[in-house]
């Protein structure tokens, strides 16, 4: 009988251990904010004249796309080189050097130098990397103009909450202003910060999918770290343009789906418009999982927010489980 318990009590233990050794890893925040002092090659001339005098004339406006891939996967990051943030001229045929740091990591390495295509961008090769957070940093030779994102590498069954910006996490809905000159000193809704860091603190991935063309990236990471809202997975449309309504939802409803086939489990989706609402539906994001705060709070079954976050952060934010992860 003694035998037979201490049997059972080893099998109990020993699926305990199986189940915690397959949560996925916890997103890695430390790695993304305690980066070591950045690299600084040493500047060299432009290939060409055209370079040299947009790069005089105007004002960088590069970014990066953010990356995730499941881990064993080869990662590649798209970088965008353009100057001004009306004209975006196009970098041309130039050389950037691409750099990586991030989870186990001890100092940046090196991954290589690549040459600006017609559209002024590169694929940098990031190779096949443990699961964690990376940090991808760019500079331009000609003239040490930069550009900084962000390569996640996840397990199947990252926890993660998802949210919309404008309208969402700010105040206004960038669609209705028409005017992004502004966006990057755009006002939080009270206790938008707090939700997102809450959120974080407890390990859940953090993803920003919103409908702004990619050149306002630059301005959305500022106005990030202006608020205190924690740098992470932030996708915006590649293509440049600004959506009609109607293509929002088919764009943001496709991204998600990538994110989910890559192993992302979002647990919660925040919104405001119903381009939202139709978005995370057609993703298979429940209803019962989607919070929308504004005009469109409780549409067609959705959770609705109040005139703030204080009220949902209080009642739901708080008492939500830390996330199904692993150290």
């Amino acid at each position: 009988m003694l035998r037979r318990l201490i049997f059972t009590i080893a099998a109990v233990m020993m699926i305990g251990s199986w189940h915690l050794s397959l949560a996925a890893t916890c997103p890695d925040y430390t790695a993304l904010e305690q980066t070591p002092t950045l690299p600084t090659p040493e500047k060299e001339s432009f290939d060409h004249f055209g370079s040299r005098l947009i790069s005089s004339l105007y004002t960088p406006y590069h970014m990066v796309h953010d990356a995730l891939v499941t881990e064993g996967n080869q990662a590649t990051v798209v970088g965008k080189f353009d100057y001004d943030i009306a004209l975006h001229k196009d970098l041309e045929d130039e050389t950037v050097y691409a750099y990586l740091y991030g989870t186990g990591m001890n100092s940046w390495e090196f991954l290589g130098t690549y040459t600006t295509d017609s559209d002024g961008k590169v694929y940098v090769d990031a190779g096949k990397r443990a699961a964690g957070e990376y940090t991808v940093y760019m500079v331009v030779a000609g003239d040490l103009s930069t550009a900084t994102g962000y390569l996640s590498v996840i397990e199947p069954g990252s926890d993660a909450i998802l949210f919309d910006i404008d309208g969402t996490l700010t105040l206004t809905d960038f669609e209705e202003v028409g005017d992004y000159l502004g966006i990057s000193t755009a006002k939080a809704y009270n206790y938008a910060t707090d939700v997102v860091n809450a959120y974080k603190n407890k390990n859940y991935r953090i993803i920003y999918v919103t409908g702004r063309p990619y050149w306002l990236a630059k301005d959305s990471r500022e106005w990030l770290a202006l608020k205190q809202i924690p740098m992470a997975h932030l996708h915006t449309n590649p293509n440049g343009e600004i959506f009609q309504p109607s293509d929002v939802a088919v764009y943001k409803g496709d991204y998600i789906r990538q994110l989910i086939d890559s192993g992302v489990n979002i647990v919660r989706a925040y919104g405001n418009a119903t381009t939202d609402i139709e978005a995370y539906a057609d993703a298979g994001i429940a209803k019962s999982n989607t919070y929308i705060i504004g005009k469109h709070a409780g549409e067609e079954g959705t959770q609705a927010l109040g005139e703030d976050y204080s009220e949902h952060y209080a009642t739901v934010v708080a008492n939500t489980p830390v996330a199904s992860c692993s150290r």
